[in-house]
């Protein structure tokens, strides 16, 4: 591979992209663009106040960035079967990494949930990289689950099980739910008989149900996010504060880096709730524009997926919309009070290295499905006799 197609912006190959392919990738760098311009504002005075440089957090989302975007390039100038064929040794390899969170020593507590390991002066949270790894096997397991044995789909279903218990230990509700609907609905798409969804679906909702009445933390959340009024110095805080942001926005927004409650009134602002500082600054109109750009996002990769000739790689794009577009949709209703507090980040908006590399490297899964899907199928043509001449 020519070593300039690892710089975005160096890139001329993509002149000879489909349509889609093209669409694609540059509202993947507007998006991009926009949620670091969304970051510097959100972050600013905290890392100025936490460290004597508002530039901390912005430089080092960059550092990811160009991190992300050689995993990016890497995908998106690489046939997908080759990453389909390596996703279930980053699969059992990030498990394992889930798993090391849970042993004391290892795993990094932030907040009350260990879900990170120090690599050094680096955190690496591995539940947000099993992301698009785990679309990737899941689209090659039930993309071609009748050719598979009956011990291979157990041994998988079994390993997918011990992805979401080990999330869930750490603990971390929210970003189990996710990865177990993305699981549910590549299953739905790629055909799997109703029973097996009807049964999986009932045995996540009792699990979810049981780690609720377990954890009290999480009880609380969701009551509070019934009434945050009820309590609102502590377990309402967070969505009392980010309503106030998102309802301060008017329809033209106070202003990009005019945001009040940014200034220490609403808490991780530059992470799960970025939202509401983007809709405080920006205003109703602001928050439109991005809601058109999520859909268009979607609306482009589930018509790749549509165009895509072989399931798998159908059920390749139907899970890369799901982690970019319905995560940022599960981000907004948090953030609005449509859902219950959780800690999903926004995809290519939130600080943090892991969802920035995992949040690209789900982009280049969609543009790769849409680069195959539009080039050109060999077929071979039958031979023709020729009729001797007379």
């Amino acid at each position: 591979m020519n070593l300039r197609y690892l710089i975005p912006f160096f890139d001329t190959s993509a002149q000879s992209w489909s349509l889609e392919a093209r669409l694609l990738r540059w509202l993947t760098f507007l998006w991009l663009m926009v949620g670091l311009a969304a970051l510097f504002s959100a972050s600013y005075p905290v890392a100025d106040a936490d460290f004597g440089d508002g530039l901390y957090y912005f430089k080092r989302q960059i550092l990811w960035i160009l991190v992300g975007l050689v995993g990016f390039n890497l995908l998106v100038h690489s046939p997908l079967r080759y990453a389909l064929g390596m996703a279930h040794w980053f699969v059992v390899l990030i498990l394992g990494l889930i798993f090391a969170t849970l042993v004391p020593g290892l795993g990094t507590t932030v907040n009350g949930a260990t879900r990170w390991l120090a690599l050094g002066p680096v955190p690496i949270q591995p539940s947000e990289l099993m992301k698009p790894f785990l679309v990737l096997q899941s689209a090659r397991l039930f993309g071609q689950w009748n050719r598979f044995s009956p011990t291979y789909r157990w041994s998988w279903l079994a390993i997918f099980a011990a992805i979401l218990a080990g999330i869930l230990l750490q603990p971390n509700l929210s970003t189990t739910a996710l990865c177990g609907i993305t699981l549910w609905l590549i299953a739905m798409a790629a055909g799997i008989p109703y029973a097996y969804l009807g049964g999986t679906a009932l045995g996540g909702l009792l699990l979810a149900t049981l780690s609720i009445s377990i954890k009290e933390y999480q009880r609380r959340r969701v009551i509070s996010f019934l009434n945050p009024w009820a309590d609102p110095a502590q377990d309402g805080y967070q969505l009392i504060q980010s309503l106030l942001a998102v309802g301060s926005g008017g329809v033209w927004g106070t202003g990009f880096g005019l945001s009040q409650q940014k200034l220490f009134y609403l808490p991780i602002q530059y992470t799960d709730f970025i939202f509401a500082v983007f809709a405080e600054e920006f205003g109703f109109m602001g928050s439109l524009l991005l809601l058109l750009l999520l859909a268009i996002y979607g609306t482009l990769g589930l018509f790749v997926a549509l165009k895509a000739r072989k399931i798998v790689h159908q059920l390749v794009a139907i899970g890369a919309v799901i982690l970019m577009v319905g995560q940022s949709l599960l981000n907004i209703g948090v953030a609005t009070g449509a859902l219950p507090t959780t800690g999903l980040p926004f995809p290519l908006f939130s600080y943090g290295g892991s969802s920035m590399i995992a949040s690209l490297l789900a982009a280049g899964l969609l543009i790769r499905v849409a680069r195959e899907s539009s080039e050109a199928e060999v077929v071979s043509l039958p031979e023709q006799r020729l009729s001797a001449r007379s």
